[in-house]
């Protein structure tokens, strides 16, 4: 690959040679594309009063997934532990230290092998990962909604020409900078599914497919809202005004890209936490660390995951996630 633009057809994989990979221009815009994204979401949640911990990398559980992905098992001195899929749980855990906090957190994930061509799924990826005490959802979704548009103004107005040499029209975020991003349930999004001739599951998360057709449909991101319990896991919360809808969100960006962002408010009381994880199908004597600390006491919370891969991709234009990533691994694609 002697030019960036030479690999970007839809389902293109990564060169064999990393150092190929590395020298190809689309790369190394890349990279200084993410690590001015790194800068900028530090500057705004530092500014908004959030402290920045190192997260974990393994611990004795970690947040269960979901869609067909599945943990990864390492021996631990003669104990099963887990590769962080998401450092959720611990994030809920830390807010009796930092009532403001974030993460800038290596995940792992072994995803189905067709997640390899959509463009949007990594092996190993990153979350920005934001959590915050005694917050509500439209809380967290403000703060989603200020963040990146702090991050896509500061790529702009610091990265103008690595942008130009990558084919990024500035004009393609003009709606999203002015905020006010609109917000839509999950029921209403299905409808629309639906009635376009998507068969999309009213019980489930909005799949892989319609992502894309509602977010190539919209010409600003847009937030989904209310998820039916049992599509997320146990730690979202239950609306109590609406039973059988979550307290939760994704933010859904513009021009085909999808997710960006998904949220919630978080369950924290023992007995519904211990509920939850029965009726997700899982033995809670597996979480015991997670739930002795619920036993004790979880500041009621809410906050948000957002893909730092998914976001840099969103922001350079490049087809494929893995031509955002150093060092890419695709979903059952053996690479260095």
């Amino acid at each position: 690959m002697n030019d960036g633009t030479d690999a970007t057809a839809p389902g293109a994989k990564p060169p064999e040679s990393l150092g190929e990979h590395l020298a190809a221009p689309s790369t190394r815009r890349a990279m200084l594309v993410q690590s001015e994204v790194l800068s900028a979401v530090r500057e705004c949640l530092r500014d908004e009063g959030f402290q920045e911990l190192l997260p974990p990398l393994t611990g004795p559980v970690t947040d269960p997934g979901g869609r067909g992905a599945k943990q990864v098992d390492i021996d631990f001195y003669g104990h099963r532990y887990k590769l962080m899929t998401s450092a959720i749980l611990y994030k809920q855990v830390s807010l009796r230290a930092f009532p403001k906090l974030f993460y800038i957190a290596p995940n792992v994930r072994a995803e189905p092998l067709e997640t390899a061509t959509t463009g949007r799924h990594l092996f190993e990826f990153h979350q920005i990962d934001v959590e915050m005490a005694d917050a509500g959802r439209e809380e967290a979704m403000a703060l989603a909604e200020r963040l990146l548009v702090r991050v896509v103004r500061s790529v702009l107005d610091r990265l103008p020409e690595t942008l130009g040499e990558l084919g990024r029209d500035p004009g393609f975020f003009s709606l999203l900078l002015k905020g006010g991003f609109e917000s839509r349930p999950h029921a209403e999004a299905v409808r629309e599914l639906v009635g376009g001739g998507h068969a999309q599951d009213p019980g489930a998360e909005i799949d892989w497919k319609g992502e894309v057709l509602l977010s190539s449909a919209a010409d600003a991101p847009f937030f989904v809202t209310g998820y039916p319990q049992g599509s997320r896991g146990f730690y979202d919360r239950e609306d109590p005004q609406a039973p059988g809808t979550l307290r939760n969100f994704d933010l859904i960006a513009h021009g085909g890209f999808g997710e960006l962002v998904s949220g919630s408010e978080r369950e924290s009381d023992y007995r519904a936490i211990v509920t939850g994880i029965r009726e997700s199908g899982e033995n809670p004597a597996k979480y015991g660390w997670y739930l002795d600390e619920a036993r004790l006491g979880l500041p009621a919370s809410a906050g948000f995951g957002m893909g730092l891969e998914r976001l840099v991709r969103f922001l350079t234009g490049l087809p494929e996630i893995w031509q955002v990533s150093a060092y890419p691994k695709l979903p059952g694609v053996v690479s260095a």
